[in-house]
């Protein structure tokens, strides 16, 4: 695999540059290879295991191990060997397709075309992509005598040791033309082409088995800046009690984090064996050996979780009781802190009515003045087919994952109100229209969406938030992030939690979660409410039927509602601002309409 290294992000590694992604960098467009690729020096796994995880990955239903990508020092960047893609090249002065004129060059010195100009070759923006997973470069001998093979004549041979293949402008478009037979033909994007049944990636080199993938549906061709090369796929969980709370730089805890001692000790097959490997892990640790087997028996019994049952797919409903359990004796390294503000968020006294209706809309105010997430890459999609594991084979034992460490601010709704607001006849009737709509659209999210009257207004809400907290607080959108709890039923869900997650512990600085102080926050929620009231593109955006893809929003647009897509978890869909502000039309009431009646 001829390779090229260029530094990249660990953040980076799970999102826009992550497996079969293509990747701009100063050194040319490049490819990111699949896991089995991420190893250390010894062929290992290259990053470093996360501990303390079982909740998160039995919540989100994950077996194998979660570890970082590899580090390249100690700081936040990684190293990972990726290819140069695609592999042709074309001269900007003449037109000419040069197939890997990279190989073989000296690589302090890019290759240039043999025109008389010789300028130097750019990579072509376009790959051909199969809604598989696939990716290979362009045909471009066979596109260019497609014309001349369906009329029946004889085409040339392809010879890939000098470049005879141009591309040139033509008018508006691209013309592609063999310089030996002149063949040729336009050259579209978007094309579709059959791709046979073979299964591709540009930085495998092993034969791989036929799969019939390629019998049934085509490969098209796309610019790489298209979304729909690489999609990648991630799940997102917090770290909560008791996990939170574990006892940092205890015998315990180092040795729960280094599975290659407790395996040696595993391994000892006599009682004699044993001891010996105890009293070795014992002076590296430099710790006594009493204090080695107490941990032992401390793993045994279950730390940290102590035989706590968990339950597979109930991760919100965790993290939802968590954000509410006020959490006794905190420490000063644990990765769960909140402080609950409901008190003083009740004993407000607001000098004007509609504030005191905001007040009564919420009903628990929280400080989460320290979190941990962990985001797991679960693979990617191309062209929205099916989704490839990050080894592409689907037999590796581990995942890609980073450790978020942050700060929010978390509300609920006042239950009782929103029970009754959302079966407003109105209401069902405007959630149906959009549920209907997503039903019929390709999205889908982790976890599962139910869309409803209640999920659209905490979701409306979570981005009125979002730009408020822009406007007011500073905070950049985009450095921020919703999570939302929804749910109705025997345990309802109500709850919003507007949140910063980086992967370094300086993500948790107080500065956001300081705004969960109640009347800095009722402030917020204010202007955030008086948001919905207006719009720079109202009537239009407000009277809309359905905009956005698949027609998933309403009355929400880029100047009122939508937020840079990191902030959003849910593509910028199902958004509406009506459920906010109401709708004298449709005789939909707001939310903050009922709870001037309960005053």
């Amino acid at each position: 695999m001829s390779e090229s290294y260029t530094p990249v992000r660990l953040s980076h590694l799970l999102r826009h540059c992550a497996v079969g992604a293509i990747v701009r960098t100063p050194e040319g467009l490049l490819v990111v290879p699949d896991t089995r690729y991420w190893t250390n020096r010894h062929g290992g796994p290259g990053g470093r295991e996360i501990p303390y995880v079982d909740q998160v990955r039995a919540a989100l239903d994950i077996s194998q191990s979660l570890r970082e990508p590899p580090r390249a020092d100690a700081g936040e960047v990684a190293h990972i060997p990726a290819p140069r893609f695609p592999r042709w090249a074309r001269c900007p002065a003449c037109g000419l397709l040069h197939y890997w004129p990279w190989r073989g060059a000296p690589a302090d010195e890019p290759p240039r075309c043999g025109c008389p100009r010789q300028p130097q070759l750019e990579q072509v923006p376009w790959v051909l992509v199969h809604p598989g997973g696939s990716l290979a470069d362009l045909p471009w001998h066979r596109l260019a005598h497609r014309e001349a093979v369906s009329a029946g004549q004889r085409q040339c041979r392809s010879q890939w040791e000098e470049p005879y293949l141009r591309l040139s402008r033509d008018g508006t478009g691209w013309r592609l033309a063999c310089d030996h037979c002149r063949a040729g033909q336009p050259f579209r994007v978007g094309t579709a082409l059959p791709f046979g049944k073979s299964w591709r990636q540009p930085w495998l080199r092993e034969p791989l088995p036929e799969t019939d993938s390629g019998t049934e549906e085509l490969a098209e061709i796309l610019e790489i800046n298209d979304v729909r090369v690489h999609s990648p796929r991630t799940r997102n969980a917090l770290v909560i009690p008791p996990e939170s709370r574990i006892r940092r730089g205890t015998v315990v805890d180092r040795l729960y984090a280094s599975s290659d001692k407790r395996e040696r000790i595993q391994r000892a097959r006599t009682a004699l064996a044993r001891r010996a490997a105890i009293q070795q892990v014992a002076g590296e640790f430099r710790c006594t050996v009493a204090e080695v087997e107490t941990a032992l028996a401390e793993l045994d019994r279950g730390y940290p979780l102590y035989g706590r049952n968990i339950t597979p797919g109930l991760l919100l409903e965790s993290e939802y009781r968590a954000l509410l359990e006020e959490i006794p004796d905190l420490s000063e390294d644990e990765d769960f802190v909140i402080h609950a503000q409901t008190a003083g968020w009740r004993s407000l006294s607001p000098d004007s009515a509609r504030l005191s209706h905001i007040q009564t809309l919420v009903a628990e105010l929280v400080m989460v003045a320290r979190l941990k997430e962990i985001q797991v890459f679960t693979g990617f999609e191309r062209l929205n087919g099916e989704p490839v594991p990050p080894d592409i084979v689907g037999r590796s034992d581990w995942l890609p994952a980073l450790e978020l460490y942050g700060e929010g601010i978390f509300l609920t709704l006042d239950e009782a109100l929103l029970g009754r607001w959302e079966v407003q006849p109105a209401a069902l009737t405007r959630a149906a229209e959009l549920r209907k709509r997503f039903q019929a659209s390709q999205l889908r999210f982790e976890p599962e969406v139910v869309v409803s009257a209640r999920f659209v207004l905490l979701h409306t809400l979570a981005h009125l938030l979002i730009r408020q907290l822009e406007a007011e607080a500073g905070y950049p959108a985009a450095s921020l992030k919703e999570r939302l709890y929804c749910a109705a039923g025997a345990q309802p869900m109500a709850g919003i939690l507007i949140y910063v997650a980086v992967p370094d512990v300086v993500g948790s600085l107080g500065g956001l979660a300081e705004l969960a102080e109640p009347w800095r926050f009722l402030g917020l929620l204010a202007g955030a409410l008086e948001r919905a009231e207006w719009c720079s593109l109202d009537p239009v955006c407000g009277e809309h039927g359905g905009q956005g893809p698949g027609l998933l929003n309403r009355a929400a647009c880029h100047a009122c509602a939508l937020v840079p897509e990191p902030a959003c978890g849910f593509g910028n869909s199902l958004l509406d601002r009506g459920f906010i502000k109401g709708d004298a039309d449709s005789g939909l009431s707001t939310l903050l309409a009922f709870a001037g009646e309960a005053r």
